[in-house]
């Protein structure tokens, strides 16, 4: 009954402290490709291949299901690997449908037309292969209508949080929402798109002021996989032992993985 969780690096243990939350009696299996973070400045191309390969090994492990804990692989790879690649019986899921609906107010499921929403001017953080992709907008359109984007590639913030240099990783934000600010000064939702970010959720809350409702990813994404699950019982896998999956070193990706999450992770090579 295992489900994968893939992530480019550590950003998506968020997402995966979330589920673990959320579904205590589910068996993940996490792979992170640490060997090749961060992914928000390779090709497409790239991201595809990188992204297709460790959902292949999650597959191995019994995982029918996995989930994209990355928003770079989610924008650039996920609408070609539904489309083109995933087998029969298998499904690859992303992390930014979860937010949109919550942005927009709408229930799993919806396909009525996209109409008007409360919120007309919306802040994205992410990181550029993410904001290049423009997938967050082609996933907004689908569901509502009248809401003005501006995306902010936040270049460097991922390395620094990775390298634990949470000072760096301040000061970019600081600097990323200043950025943003000078083109929307105004906005009224904050999108954090992706998974490391929410470790610097209250930097950027206190950085975009009290009046910006701000959205991370890690509760939305479990809530919604709660909810796949129960409607689709017939995904979870034969897996039944939960794993830690890393293409980098297992003893360099636990130490820094314990940072993130202050508990020991028994990585091993993948």
């Amino acid at each position: 009954m295992a489900v994968g969780v893939f992530d480019s690096g550590l950003g998506g243990l968020t997402v995966l402290d979330a589920l673990h939350r959320r579904l205590p009696d589910v068996p993940f299996v996490y792979y992170g490709d640490n060997a090749n973070t961060p992914y928000g400045t390779r090709a497409a191309d790239d991201i595809f291949n990188l992204t297709c390969a460790g959902v292949e090994r999650l597959w191995e492990e019994g995982c029918d299901l996995v989930i994209l804990a990355c928003n770079t692989a989610s924008a650039a790879a996920l609408r070609r690997i539904q489309e083109t690649w995933v087998p029969e019986g298998k499904r690859v899921l992303g992390v930014f449908v979860p937010l949109i609906e919550a942005l927009t107010e709408r229930q799993w499921g919806d396909n009525s037309p996209p109409r008007e929403v409360a919120v007309k001017h919306v802040a994205l953080f992410a990181t550029p292969a993410t904001v290049q992709s423009r997938a967050f907008q082609r996933e907004l359109a689908f569901r509502a209508i009248g809401v003005d984007v501006e995306a902010q590639p936040c270049g460097g913030l991922v390395d620094a949080i990775e390298q634990g240099d949470m000072i760096l990783a301040e000061a970019l934000v600081h600097s990323h929402v200043e950025a943003l600010h000078r083109r929307m000064p105004r906005p009224q939702a904050a999108v954090l798109g992706c998974t490391h970010y929410p470790l610097m959720e209250d930097v950027f809350r206190a950085a975009l002021g009290p009046d910006v409702a701000v959205y991370s990813q890690p509760e939305l994404v479990a809530a919604s996989l709660e909810d796949y699950l129960a409607r689709h019982p017939e995904l979870i896998g034969p897996g039944t032992e939960p794993g830690y999956l890393t293409t980098g070193d297992p003893v360099a990706v636990g130490q820094k993985a314990t940072l993130f999450l202050r508990r020991k992770l028994p990585f091993r090579a993948a």
